[in-house]
């Protein structure tokens, strides 16, 4: 069965390929610093769908990191920058803020890349290379992969090749199942989006990229 983009609906049985994210392994997480959040808060449900939430009722929080710091920057700040340019606004990054998350314990991920989009008969270009008009489909694959449960328990979110910089990993995590004491900010790394270096460091980035920083 194909939803009205072209996205496939999960396959069934659903059996993923799994990614298991060692304990100590970093995250980059691109994050809003208002009302209160930090690096590590999941979203309750709060604002737009994404590819992969909401689903479930109570919805199931999620939290979005990159596997560096410019796919997090990329998949954020960049995701509705075409692909010949354009201009970054201030509001699109000043309260905008990234750090480094570190895994407290192993992280089991439905592997959404490589030969795990093989075993379940699906390419990149039909789940995890869509437009934002496909969310409505590609959202059904998370809930598939939070359902999903073998022996060795259940998962704890998805990895994938971002779309946005497809040299790196993009991760959801689900917050019902990774919870505060598994993600522990580094103190090593931080960057403040809006202001100073980091400004600049933000600049120079979209610079090679053809996207005009508006400050």
């Amino acid at each position: 069965m194909t939803g009205a983009g072209g996205v496939p609906a999960p396959p069934d049985p659903f059996e993923p390929r799994i990614d298991v994210l060692t304990a100590g392994s970093r995250l980059i997480r691109v994050f809003s610093t208002g009302a209160d959040r930090t690096a590590a808060t999941f979203n309750p449900g709060f604002g737009a769908p994404t590819r992969f939430a909401f689903f479930g009722d109570p919805p199931v929080p999620v939290l979005y990191a990159g596997g560096t710091e410019e796919a997090a920057v990329a998949e954020t700040v960049l995701h509705d920058i075409p692909v010949d340019g354009g201009d970054v606004y201030p509001e699109d990054y000043r309260d905008l803020a990234a750090a480094a998350l570190v895994t407290g314990r192993d992280l089991r991920l439905a592997a959404f890349h490589g030969l795990g989009l093989r075993r379940l008969n699906v390419t990149a270009g039909q789940l995890t290379d869509t437009s934002s008009a496909h969310y409505p489909d590609t959202v059904a694959w998370a809930r598939a992969a939070h359902a999903y449960r073998d022996d060795d328990g259940s998962l704890d979110g998805i990895c994938w090749t971002s779309r946005q910089c497809n040299s790196a990993k993009a991760y959801v995590l689900f917050g019902d199942r990774v919870g505060s004491d598994d993600l522990e900010v580094a103190v090593d790394y931080a960057r403040i989006l809006g202001v100073g270096a980091d400004l600049d460091w933000l600049i120079d980035l979209c610079a090679g990229m053809r996207i005009n920083v508006v400050v």
